[in-house]
């Protein structure tokens, strides 16, 4: 096989007279636009093993297109006859190798539903089935095989519209689920100082990052709005917990509800603020480079050898 060029491997039913012709022609159009084919007609001779052709094309290919009609699937998903051998083959790829994108369903008869083998099911497929067939259609397979599909830079949001607001980590923020009762401990009434209070846990809705600790506990000594009776140093975050030691469950109910809310919620949003700011650093750093390497894949693409 020429390896300066992409080789596929046509594997098609033998429908009849017509569609056979179709196939040669199909294979003389992609031969013409600079694409090794592999297909029976051009490349089996009598004497030779059929499965070995079928396996090593298949296997040397760089793009397998399945040419779909209704007897296709037929013999591909009851496994008869020569489709049927390479149905074996493409499924064995697939699940062994995940080589989804090598295998390419070309829709020539029947619809996408009463065409595509079982194997083929859910995969983006493209539709020749007119006659003549679609140019766009063709052009956009002849850009898949050739890897030179590329979509454009993105460009600067208009100045009408405002700026994107993401959640923390593309999900829900953070909040308390509620306490974890069996989890309070027990306070050592001993008479001594403090020996009434107790730690009391709170269950977070998931795992906050260490930034979003740190920021919290820093609220929580230290926030915006609070009462008499808040208790500044007893707060922690351990994994998905909030920890309030050294406090009782009473004071929690009267004083310390609200307070946990707020502290929360400013945690929520200093972290996004710092996180967009790192962001737009980022962004910063990143766009020279980019910039860079868009224009030696622009360059590159009129360099021909």
């Amino acid at each position: 096989m020429d390896a300066s060029c992409p080789t596929v491997f046509i594997s098609y039913s033998w429908d009849g007279d017509e569609h056979k012709r179709w196939v040669k022609d199909f294979a003389d159009q992609l031969l013409s636009d600079g694409i090794n084919v592999v297909v029976d007609q051009y490349d089996l001779s009598l004497g030779d093993r059929l499965p070995q052709f079928m396996e090593q094309s298949i296997t040397d290919a760089d793009y397998v297109l399945i040419i779909c009609t209704p007897l296709y699937k037929e013999k591909a998903d009851k496994r008869t006859g020569g489709v049927g051998y390479e149905g074996h083959i493409i499924s064995d790829e697939l699940f062994n190798h995940h080589n989804e994108r090598k295998f390419i369903p070309v829709l020539r008869r029947g619809t996408f539903e009463t065409a595509l083998p079982k194997f083929c099911a859910g995969k983006l497929s493209i539709d020749l089935s007119e006659t003549p067939f679609s140019q766009e259609q063709y052009h956009d397979l002849l850009t898949t095989i050739f890897g030179k599909k590329k979509k454009p830079a993105i460009g600067k949001k208009p100045s009408t519209v405002g700026n994107f607001q993401k959640n923390l980590d593309q999900e829900e923020a953070i909040h308390i689920l509620g306490i974890i009762t069996n989890e309070v401990t027990i306070p050592k009434m001993d008479g001594s100082r403090g020996s009434a209070l107790y730690s009391v846990p709170f269950q977070l809705s998931k795992t906050p990052s260490g930034l979003w600790g740190q920021i919290f506990v820093a609220i929580w000594n230290s926030p915006p709005r609070f009462t008499t009776m808040h208790r500044p140093g007893i707060a922690s975050v351990i994994g998905s917990k909030i920890i309030l030691n050294g406090t009782t469950i009473d004071e929690v109910k009267n004083y310390h509800r609200d307070t946990l809310l707020l502290c929360v919620e400013e945690a929520n949003k200093k972290e996004q603020e710092i996180k967009e700011r790192e962001n737009r650093l980022k962004e910063q750093e990143e766009k020279p480079k980019q910039q860079h390497f868009q224009h030696v894949s622009d360059l590159a693409d009129e360099i021909n050898f």
